[in-house]
């Protein structure tokens, strides 16, 4: 008996094989869950890496700044839920910032439009997508978010750090409003892996580097099974009293200092 049979899982952020949602969704799968995907973009080739999946997942659609697409999720998700359609959990793993936002001199450069992008496509719209799938979620349902903790400033990191800080402040409130319905909603705070979104980080190696020497668990960047082992874990029935949080998968770093 898997840790996840039975469960009905909407992942969205899947881009390559390499990403961290298909790990998660890998995972999932092998504990028993049912997988939809989503994509924006590059659809086809969503499609072609849900193909890699142990069972190949259907792909629907979401661009999380299109008003219409997350008014219309709801039908589009539920053929793929069987004759009882509904959701018991979601990972909203999800951001993009343009590069004026990232890198030297970033943070005191970027102007407000990019500013604002960033803020909506990483943070925002973690509310906007629980919120327009909440008729299929119900008591028992968890919404996880993928995070990188940004209690501190880090190197090149600049405003999607503090879009990050955001999406921590958005988790607490919508698990203030979204707990009498008995819904739970978390974040996974990972440490860094190498995917496409960490390429497109300046810098990255300086995360790597800090990493390396002074996680006390040890932490391989080549390695997202520990991240997606954690994330299935929250999506799972094993933490029913969890919500609000902040949940680490990052070797034990933020605990220690220099």
């Amino acid at each position: 008996m898997g840790l996840l049979d039975g469960k009905r899982l909407l992942i969205t952020g899947v881009i390559t094989d390499a990403s961290l949602a298909f790990h998660v969704a890998r995972v999932a799968q092998e504990q028993g869950a049912q997988v939809v995907l989503t994509g924006f973009g590059r659809l086809r080739l969503v499609e072609r890496i849900a193909q890699r999946l142990p069972q190949p997942a259907p792909v629907v659609e979401l661009d999380v700044a299109n008003q219409e697409h997350l008014d219309t999720l709801v039908e589009r998700v539920s053929p793929h839920l069987g004759d009882n359609p509904g959701l018991d959990g979601v990972l909203h793993s999800i951001g993009f910032a343009p590069a004026s936002c990232l890198g030297e001199g970033a943070f005191m450069g970027a102007p407000w439009e990019d500013v604002a992008q960033t803020i909506q496509v990483s943070a925002y719209s973690f509310k906007s997508l629980s919120t327009a799938l909440l008729p299929l979620l119900g008591p028992g349902s968890s919404i996880v978010g993928m995070d990188f903790d940004n209690r501190q400033a880090w190197p090149a990191y600049d405003w999607m750090g503090v879009a990050k800080s955001t999406l921590e402040s958005v988790t607490r409130y919508l698990a203030r409003d979204l707990g009498p319905q008995g819904i739970r909603v978390n974040l996974c705070a990972a440490g860094p892996v190498r995917t496409m979104a960490a390429k497109s980080i300046p810098g990255f190696a300086a995360f790597e580097d800090a990493w390396d020497g002074r996680a006390p668990l040890g932490w391989d960047v080549n390695d997202p099974l520990p991240v997606a082992k954690t994330v299935c874990a929250m999506l799972s029935d094993w933490m029913p009293a969890t919500t609000g949080s902040m949940v680490w998968a990052d070797g034990g770093f933020h605990a220690v200092g220099v």
